[in-house]
């Protein structure tokens, strides 16, 4: 098949669904689908365009058999709500045009966020007479509305317009936890037009390796200590404060190391809020490079899953797969009836906290550092079910027979069309 992929984010950029996507582009050229990929200039989570690739206009690159086209966008790192809005204007204008100047797709995978993207998607879907599949990474408006990042009153009818029209215009739509099936029927969509598929991991790219003589350790200082890692958004949703004054309580245990991995912006904000507290004990650090991730991952005792009590119910952070292709035991500060506990709950590889609770994570981390063993299990297991339920070859196959199906789905229906027209 040919498959065009639609999505604002894609590789250089370290987090969040540029991986996802990007894996999964490669993955199909690999079996031997011809694909290409329409994407932004990179920019996050810095919200700056990469240096390679400032002052450009658009940009065609290949990597791994993946055809690369690029648009500019408009991005501030610090953007206002005209910057967000001009954001995804630039991007829904400037992607048309190699969109729809490339090749004829089969199949086209729009993801979300960013929802605009719809409109370009299914024009072109129009235009190509070829099915477009969205992809529901997080729902959109709802998501940003409950956490007080969408509150102007006209953007959010233009997003509940821009939400029902990608979801009208769609010939299926992917979704990677069942709290969205869920929140898709009760907005009237069909539910045979929605097909669960769980974001995915490599798990022969992140696996279990010995804390012992571990790069990552050796480099930070951190060889004999217990380690809490977070790695991954410091934003909104998060709420990182709470891993600090856990750490500030567990002072007096000088074994035990909090790690926090993010960007610049938001680790220069929790500078501060660790010397206001007192927390000493946490080690703050950039990004690391992709190839690094494993060993950063295998360098933990824990790793920690943060989240705000007003996150919507269906929000499934993607590092919950990575870390538990880690072995590691996982400590989950999350609302106890969202879809990450419930993951987690699934796995039996890690314990499940209130959130914004610091009290309750302190003491959580506190359990597993003397209880060794315990630790121990709950990384079995967290490794054991990412392998059954999050692999990448996995997720990749139901994704190619996805693309198979609606492609034959297109095809009866041209078909029948034409024999009308016969007759």
């Amino acid at each position: 098949m040919r498959i065009l992929i639609y999505s604002y984010n894609y590789y250089p950029e370290p987090i969040g669904i540029a991986p996802l996507m990007t894996e999964l582009a490669e993955g199909l050229a690999t079996r031997g689908h011809e694909v290409r990929v329409i994407t932004a200039m990179p920019n996050y989570p810095e919200r700056q365009i990469y240096e390679d690739y400032r002052g450009k206009l658009y940009l065609n690159e290949y990597k791994n058999n993946v055809q690369i086209q690029r648009s500019y966008i408009w991005v501030r790192p610090q953007p206002n709500l005209l910057d967000r809005v001009l954001l995804d204007a630039s991007f829904v204008v400037t992607s048309f045009l190699p969109a729809l100047f490339g090749w004829r797709p089969d199949v086209i995978l729009s993801t979300s966020p960013s929802l605009p993207v719809c409109v370009p998607a299914a024009l072109l879907g129009w235009l190509r007479a070829c099915p477009v599949i969205l992809n529901l990474q997080d729902i959109l408006p709802e998501a940003a509305i409950h956490v007080g990042l969408l509150k102007n009153k006209l953007l959010i009818k233009v997003f509940t317009a821009l939400e029902k029209f990608a979801y009208h215009t769609a010939s299926k739509i992917s979704v990677i936890a069942d709290g969205f099936v869920d929140n898709l029927i009760s907005k009237g969509v069909a539910p045979e037009k929605i097909e669960q598929i769980p974001n995915w991991v490599d798990v022969n790219f992140i696996r279990p390796s010995s804390k012992e003589n571990n790069p990552f350790r050796a480099a930070h200082n951190l060889n004999g200590k217990f380690v809490a890692l977070y790695s991954g958004n410091i934003g909104l949703t998060q709420g990182l404060e709470t891993v600090v004054k856990a750490a500030s309580q567990l002072r007096d245990f000088p074994d035990i190391a909090f790690v926090i991995v993010g960007e610049a912006k938001g680790l220069q904000r929790l500078q501060k809020y660790c010397l206001d507290c007192g927390a000493d004990n946490v080690l703050l650090l950039p990004f690391q490079p992709r190839k690094q991730l494993p060993q950063m991952l295998a360098a933990a005792d824990v790793g920690l899953v943060v989240q705000k009590k007003n996150v919507v119910s269906f929000n499934m952070p993607s590092k919950i797969q990575s870390l538990l292709a880690s072995g590691r035991a996982l400590v989950a500060s999350v609302p106890e009836n969202g879809t990450a506990a419930k993951a987690i709950r699934q796995s039996a590889g890690g314990v499940i906290v209130p959130p914004e609770d610091s009290k309750a994570l302190a003491a959580a981390i506190l359990d597993l550092y003397h209880h060794p063993e315990k630790v121990k299990n709950l990384g079995v297991h967290s490794r054991q079910y990412a392998m059954e339920n999050y692999a990448f070859e996995q997720a990749l196959s139901h994704y190619e027979d996805l693309f198979y199906s609606v492609v034959a789905d297109r095809q009866g229906i041209d078909s029948q069309v034409v024999t009308k027209q016969e007759v």
